[in-house]
């Protein structure tokens, strides 16, 4: 029985030492290389930190060094926090005020702008200056037990503060486990990554190397620009499994050129993050007809998914993909507003229990009591389940259906979303006295309603916003308004703008 996910990765590098374990583009890998970084990183991070079971933040870009560096900090009896080096750095300030790690790994540039930024360089790993000096690998890793943390993960959080979501080995041991065996994945399997390294999609890239022995290609963030070289780089790689948010899904089939590329080895597709829509999916289908396709479905705090669905039959055009069933050790309980099991066919929150659920939110009691609850099916003993805000039902087949967010927190290009936290970050912008985020999910639109004296030219909100949030969470639709609508208690109008928002469109 595995107890810590490095288990995988050493016995991966006992079978196959010299075996392409991961490439970024510039620099490829075999699973001795990386297992060499990874100590030298471990040891300086050992140097550095008296104490374990740390979090260390990671602040660098997708790479080779990036996945050595959360390796190194797993090796040093710790766990890793992997931050966006292309967010504003007031969030990533926000992000480590509230994590306060042991220590930040990054390279001197990266560390030139967290320094400008107000971070403390004392706290900084500059990753330039640990050579390979082929040391021995540390082995506090080995005091750690199965309900420690292996990573956090930062989602967006409603009072401008991002949460970040405490996964333990034992759920990545669980879904790793599952997957494996469900999908088959042995070391032939050659993995194209899409998703980012903050993204918790990756972890089943990443992890599905380290215990199967499969190549793991991080494709360019650029090429997902050009679909055709996309394509192309998919070819000329051999990559034969996928694990992509559906509007790339999308955006590829859209622009017609899955037939353009001849040499594509696709065997295995799969997807989550956001709806897929049937449309698009049956254009991948056809390309690929004897392709394994399916769409999992679950949130960071339950260690990525919870749910797949296997396609196994024909999807009309405007069905919608079923998430499927439960995965091995997970267990799914749709409520109903009495708190007790729905139907079949009657819409109820997605609920979910099991060793897969999340350690909680780091540094935040009350947010994770709030999302952490008891199961209120089970009177006699302790027992968290997961409330996850989503609607959905289980259909006559046996299927679990979703029907979208019960609150206002969104899925948009794959990301998890507080529509919350870009309210608060618009307050932020001067002139600006009040104001309401609807989203069109059908046009994958963010639409901003404002309250000011004069209306504001949507350039200067965005430039405003870029210093807060990402590029991905800004406002596409911009409505000013001098008095924007109450309703009779005195708060915002939400229901009707968010109505209104429905409508809108570039």
């Amino acid at each position: 029985m595995r107890i810590n996910v490095l288990e995988y990765f050493l016995k991966t590098l006992e079978r196959w030492p010299s075996k392409l374990a991961v490439a970024d583009g510039q620099q490829e890998w075999s699973f001795e290389r990386l297992k060499r970084r990874a100590g030298a990183i471990a040891r300086q991070v050992v140097n550095r930190t008296e104490a374990t079971n740390q979090p260390i933040a990671v602040y660098l870009p997708k790479t080779n060094e990036a996945i050595a560096s959360f390796l190194g900090v797993l090796f040093s009896g710790n766990y890793y926090a992997p931050l966006d080096v292309k967010a504003p750095v007031g969030r990533i300030r926000a992000i480590l005020s509230h994590l306060e790690p042991a220590l930040i790994l990054t390279t001197r540039e990266l560390g030139a702008q967290l320094q400008s930024a107000g971070t403390d360089p004392n706290g900084f790993l500059i990753l330039d200056d640990v050579p390979d000096d082929g040391g021995r690998t540390p082995d506090r890793w080995q005091k750690r037990i199965d309900t420690d943390p292996v990573y956090i993960i930062h989602t967006s959080g409603s009072t401008g503060i991002p949460k970040g979501v405490v996964i333990a080995h034992r759920g990545v041991i669980d879904y790793i486990d599952w997957a494996r065996d469900i999908f088959k994945i042995d070391e032939h399997c050659v993995i194209g990554n899409q998703a980012p390294l903050i993204f918790d999609n990756s972890t089943l890239d990443l992890y599905l190397c380290f215990a199967c022995g499969a190549t793991l290609h991080l494709i360019p963030d650029e090429l997902f620009l050009f679909p055709v070289r996309l394509l192309e780089h998919l070819a000329g790689k051999s990559v034969n499994f996928i694990f992509w948010v559906p509007s790339v899904m999308v955006a590829v089939a859209d622009k017609k050129v899955l037939d353009c590329v001849k040499d594509l080895r696709l065997e295995k597709i799969l997807f989550a993050g956001e709806v897929m829509s049937a449309k698009h999916l049956n254009i991948w289908r056809s390309r690929f007809p004897s392709a394994l396709f399916a769409n999992l479905y679950g949130p960071t705090e339950i260690t990525v998914d919870c749910t797949y669905y296997i396609v196994d039959r024909d999807l009309g055009d405007d069905e919608a993909v079923p998430i499927g069933r439960p995965c091995r050790n997970s267990d799914i309980l749709i409520l109903n507003e009495q708190n007790q099991l729905a139907k079949v066919d009657e819409p109820g929150e997605i609920c979910v229990r099991g060793s897969s659920l999340a350690l909680g939110y780091y540094n935040s009691a009350e947010r994770t009591a709030e999302a952490f609850v008891q199961n209120p099916l089970n009177p006699h003993y302790p027992e968290w389940i997961y409330r996850t805000g989503d609607s959905g039902y289980w259909n006559r087949r046996g299927e679990i259906v979703f029907l979208g967010r019960k609150d206002f927190q969104i899925k948009h290009l794959g990301y998890r979303i507080e529509l919350g936290e870009i309210e608060h970050a618009v307050l932020q912008v001067d002139g600006i006295r009040n104001c309401c985020i609807a989203y069109n999910k059908d046009k994958k639109e963010i639409a901003l309603f404002y309250e000011s004296e004069k209306e504001l030219t949507p350039a200067f909100i965005r430039e405003r916003l870029l210093t807060l949030l990402p590029k991905y969470m800004l406002p596409t639709i911009f409505n000013w308004m001098e008095l924007m609508p109450r309703n009779p208690n005195g708060k915002i109008d939400r229901a009707n703008l968010v109505a209104a928002g429905q409508g809108l469109s570039k």
